[in-house]
């Protein structure tokens, strides 16, 4: 990767990556505030903000934002997360100027305007209907606010219907105002482009971001628990886990080797002995997540009411064979997927602009792939004795959403991992 690095006066840094052999290029504004940075009361803020960002500035219309993009064949959107917020575009490389163009003018010039912003209100309301609606997908939020309760870190993304039919115009607009400063910004670009254009173009358009806000981080404290809902469903949604390990931590790498090997595919341990030999789920995989202070390990299922009886035993059973380790060819068939997946990643300019942006945010350094594969290798036994160590220390957590009738008791669950 060509790799190119510059900050503005204000403190806005540029990364890029230029890609001769391809037609188009990718590029965004990674913020480094998400869901966790709001206060309680306007939990749904940063997400909301997100959304108003496309409903008109002072130079364009929401339906000109849209059709000036598209014109061109290109396509905008955005997304937050509870750590961060990104706004980006793809276009061909004679269009990178417009898309910057645009792409600035939703940050610093949005109008919030009050018609819009009731229409967004209502857009929003559904996508929270929508989750809530979908067990696969708001399980997932139990599970958080479960790890998490009463925490920042564990209050969903999208909000609750009712703080976000009260969210006023003007905490949207102060949740901007107090969380987005160009020192907590990266510019990431990829694809066909000038590493010059980009930076003089950023310091055309963005020099008048201000420098700096004062933001409150509320740290990340996991106590576990469980969360159960009793809900008519044909399948029973499960997620089971554990504290895991921060994004810079040195065993990160280890926590996602575990997981490749666990649940990370056909060949991992929980399809073949879950639902391949056993046949007691559709769907299994499990996941290794990180924040700046701290991670979840966690297992999801789901599975028939007449099947959960059987499954949390096998769960917990191969949960506690892990402290065992992993088999030598787990371990090599677990980092030789991790190597893959990095790899043909890069083969998109879209993954490779928010790769270089989210290690820009983390580690404020240069997204180097060879330093991550020397990582993945460098993974091993004792690595992977750590990660899984760090939970027996820990209550697990457990979210289940469905027919629970038959799903054993939180308190034998437990004593079914500390065994």
């Amino acid at each position: 990767m060509s790799t190119q690095l510059a900050t503005l006066p204000n403190g806005l840094r540029i990364v890029t990556d230029r890609i001769d052999t391809v037609a188009t290029a990718s590029l965004g504004l990674w913020v480094d505030v998400g869901t966790r940075h709001e206060a309680p009361d306007i939990n749904g803020a940063a997400h909301f903000l997100e959304h108003m960002a496309f409903k008109g500035t002072g130079r364009r219309t929401a339906r000109d934002i849209a059709e000036e993009i598209e014109a061109v064949g290109g396509h905008l959107n955005a997304y937050t997360s509870r750590e961060s917020t990104a706004y980006y575009a793809k276009v061909l490389k004679g269009d990178v100027p417009l898309a910057l163009d645009i792409l600035a003018d939703i940050l610093i010039n949005s109008t919030f305007d009050a018609a819009e912003l009731e229409r967004e209100r209502q857009v929003i309301l559904q996508e929270i209907g929508q989750a809530n609606d979908t067990p696969d997908d708001i399980i997932f939020d139990h599970f958080q606010e479960c790890a998490y309760p009463g925490q920042a870190m564990g209050r969903p993304v999208l909000g609750t219907p009712e703080i976000i039919r009260r969210l006023s115009r003007d905490a949207v607009m102060g949740y901007l105002r107090g969380n987005y400063g160009a020192k907590q910004m990266v510019l990431s670009a990829s694809g066909n482009i000038e590493h010059d254009e980009i930076v003089a173009l950023a310091d055309r358009l963005l020099a008048a971001v201000p420098a700096e806000r004062d933001i409150a981080t509320e740290p990340a404290c996991y106590f576990g628990g469980e969360h159960r809902e009793d809900r008519e469903l044909e399948q029973l949604h499960v997620v089971l886990g554990f504290p895991s390990v921060a994004l810079d931590d040195p065993d990160y790498y280890a926590a996602s080797v575990v997981s490749t090997a666990f649940g990370g595919g056909m060949s991992s341990r929980l399809f073949q002995e879950v639902r391949e030999k056993r046949g007691l789920v559709y769907a299994i995989h499990s996941f290794a997540h990180g924040f700046r202070d701290g991670g979840l390990f966690g297992i999801y299922a789901g599975t028939g009411e007449a099947e959960a009886e059987e499954l949390m035993p096998v769960l917990c059973e191969e949960t506690a064979k892990l402290a065992d380790g992993l088999l030598p060819g787990e371990l090599q068939r677990a980092k030789a997927q991790m190597k893959a997946g990095l790899l043909m990643s890069l083969e998109s300019t879209g993954a490779r602009c928010e790769q270089m942006a989210q290690h820009m945010l983390i580690h404020n350094t240069p997204f180097d792939p060879a330093d991550m594969v020397r990582r993945i290798e460098a993974v091993d036994d004792a690595a992977i004795g750590r990660v899984v160590r760090r939970w027996h220390s820990a209550q697990p957590t457990l979210a289940a959403l469905g027919p629970v009738g038959r799903l054993e008791g939180f308190d034998r669950l437990r004593a079914r991992l500390a065994a």
